[in-house]
């Protein structure tokens, strides 16, 4: 992975990552020729725009606590809480959709700063 800007990454085989404050990680986007899904993006590491939309979905791991418990037997293990992000990316700013399941649902964000946002039990 390199630095592209303060915000945006660059990874092995066409791929760009931002971070993700709704969620609190990073999302990774393919861009260029190559197989599978693929991004059209502006070009800008410094206010870059995705497009289509961005769509992440997922479960929220167990936190360490919580794992513990389990390990120990003290608690049943809890059902996978599911989780939704769906954003567009536009000129350096995150707009969030209404079927996110986080509190920026709806809103608009600039990107931050790369490794500023805290990774939270998301992946």
């Amino acid at each position: 992975m390199s630095a592209l800007s303060r915000i945006l990454r660059s990874v092995q085989g066409d791929g760009l990552m931002f971070e993700c404050p709704g969620c609190g990680v990073p999302h990774r986007v393919w861009v260029g020729a190559g197989a599978g899904p693929r991004w059209a993006w502006n070009g800008s590491a410094e206010r870059p725009t995705f497009s289509p939309s961005i769509l992440v979905r997922g479960t929220r791991p167990l936190a360490d606590e919580g794992h513990a418990a389990w390990m120990r037997g003290e608690a049943p293990l809890p059902a996978p809480v599911p989780f939704v992000c769906h954003s567009f990316v536009v000129d350096g700013r995150i707009q969030f959709l209404g079927d996110c399941t986080h509190e920026l649902a709806g809103k608009t964000v600039d990107i931050p700063d790369f490794d500023t946002v805290l990774l939270e039990d998301v992946t």
